[in-house]
């Protein structure tokens, strides 16, 4: 997994970057929030990023402003969001063959993932860990543009399950819409000793699932 340096709108962004293969999907993972300590590294980050690959997709995930080599400062989301799409352009750019582009996210991380769908179009499907529901405002998904999988702990402390519930089953409302919204029993916030969980219900999802959803909503 080779680091990469992708220029973003306020200086380098520190990557990695593993490529499985010449006309293969992309997918970018985003990582929880900078102010709490989240970076590329984060365990949940990386199960997304590891199981992503496994499935055969060209997978980056990267370190918003501020956090590790990255430059820049914390901007609230709205510059979290620049990078993001900065480094789907240069995973584009490096992969023009592309069948199919993916985004993930964990927390802030999903946040900001679910804000890239409204902003690039070309997105084709998303997992969200722990979407931030009862924190932040998830309105602009009006409406959602595609279909994905939500990931919540049962026991999450920090982001209420009901409330991640509540907003998968206002997204499944909007026509040609469908949320899988799953939750992990015994789950805390960070998925402790249930990161598997994470990588068996994303594994199952891009294998199955997505069809599946797809199909619900047409």
């Amino acid at each position: 997994m080779p680091e990469v340096i992708i220029n973003g709108p306020e200086g380098r962004l520190e990557a990695k970057y593993h490529h499985t293969k010449t006309n293969a999907p992309v997918a970018v993972i985003l990582h929880p929030h900078p102010e709490d300590g989240g970076t590329m590294n984060d365990k949940v980050t990386y199960a997304l990023y590891r199981i992503f690959s496994q499935n055969g997709f060209n997978t980056l995930r990267f370190n918003f402003r501020g956090v590790g080599k990255s430059e820049g400062v914390f901007d609230e989301g709205e510059g979290e969001l620049s990078d993001a799409a900065s480094v789907l352009d240069w995973l584009q750019a490096h992969n023009p063959n592309a069948p199919a582009s993916w985004v993930g996210g964990f927390s802030f991380g999903a946040w900001i993932a679910m804000q890239l769908l409204m902003r690039r179009p070309e997105l084709d499907g998303f997992v969200a860990v722990n979407p931030p529901a009862d924190s932040k405002d998830f309105t602009f998904l009006a409406p959602c543009p595609v279909s994905g999988l939500f990931i919540q702990g049962a026991d999450d402390k920090i982001v209420k399950p009901e409330s991640v519930t509540t907003l998968a089953q206002t997204l499944t409302a909007q026509r040609n819409i469908y949320i899988t919204d799953k939750q992990v029993e015994g789950a805390d916030h960070y998925f402790t000793n249930k990161l598997k969980s994470v990588m068996d219900l994303t594994q199952e999802y891009l294998k199955t699932g997505h069809q599946q959803a797809i199909a619900k909503s047409a």
